[in-house]
Order: structure tokens, then sequence, then C-alpha cells
């Protein structure tokens, strides 16, 4: 799985890494892990369907955007 992240998207994970002492990989499972699915019967659709907010929104407030 490859995935773009723009320059200051990547600067600000990098920034929380470095001040947590976390590797991006578990960083970014626990935010994929935080993601609310909705179960397929309640989707319209095939299989799951997620609903994606901002990633900004899972960092603690004293890291800075």
């Amino acid at each position: 799985m490859t995935i773009n992240l723009a320059s200051a998207e990547v600067e600000k994970l990098e920034k929380y890494c470095n001040q947590t002492g976390r590797p991006t990989t578990d960083v970014i499972r626990e935010l994929i892990r935080g993601l609310p699915v909705t179960s397929p019967e309640a989707s319209a659709g095939n299989g799951l369907s997620l609903k994606l907010g901002k990633f900004e929104n899972y960092f603690p407030s004293d890291v800075e955007n």
C-alpha cells in the first residue's frame, strides 16, 4: 500500500513522531483503527464503508499544527 501525503502532512506526522518517540507506522495504524466504520447492513453498497474525517482532529492538542 502506498499513501500519498502533502508535504505539510508529512511534516506534521514526522513532528508528532519525533515528539512522542513513536514510529510513523504505529501512529498511522492507531489512526486507522480509530476510524468509524459502518456495518454492511447499514451501508447501501457491498462491503464496509468508512466515514473519513480530518486526521488533525486525532492529534493531541499539545502537538503544534
